[in-house]
C-alpha cells in the first residue's frame, strides 16, 4: 500500500513539478513540435496534477487548501500552454 502524503506537501510538490516542467530544454530543431520534447513537458505536468487532482474534493483540507489547489490546476494548464505553444503566442 502507498505512503499517505500530507496535502500541504502534495501543493508543495506539484509546484516543483511545474518549475521542473519550465525548466526542461527544448531541443534546438523543432522546440514545441518536438513530439519527445513535448511528451515530457506533458507527462510533468500530469504528475503534478496527479498530486493535487482530489484535493478540491475531499473533505479533510481546509477550505484555503482547496482554493490552493484549484489554482495550482489552472496555473498546470497555464503552463502548458506557455511552455508548448511559445511560437504561438
Amino acid at each position: 500500500m502507498s505512503k499517505v502524503i500530507p496535502t500541504e506537501e502534495r501543493i508543495e510538490k506539484a509546484r516543483n513539478l511545474i518549475e521542473k516542467a519550465r525548466e526542461i530544454q527544448p531541443p534546438e530543431n523543432g522546440g514545441w513540435m518536438d513530439f519527445s520534447y513535448a511528451a515530457q513537458v506533458k507527462d510533468v505536468l500530469r504528475q503534478a496534477n496527479d498530486l493535487i487532482k482530489f484535493i478540491p474534493m475531499t473533505s479533510g483540507p481546509s477550505a484555503e487548501m482547496k482554493a490552493e489547489a484549484a489554482q495550482l490546476m489552472k496555473d498546470i494548464k497555464i503552463a502548458e500552454k506557455e511552455i508548448l505553444h511559445r511560437s504561438l503566442a
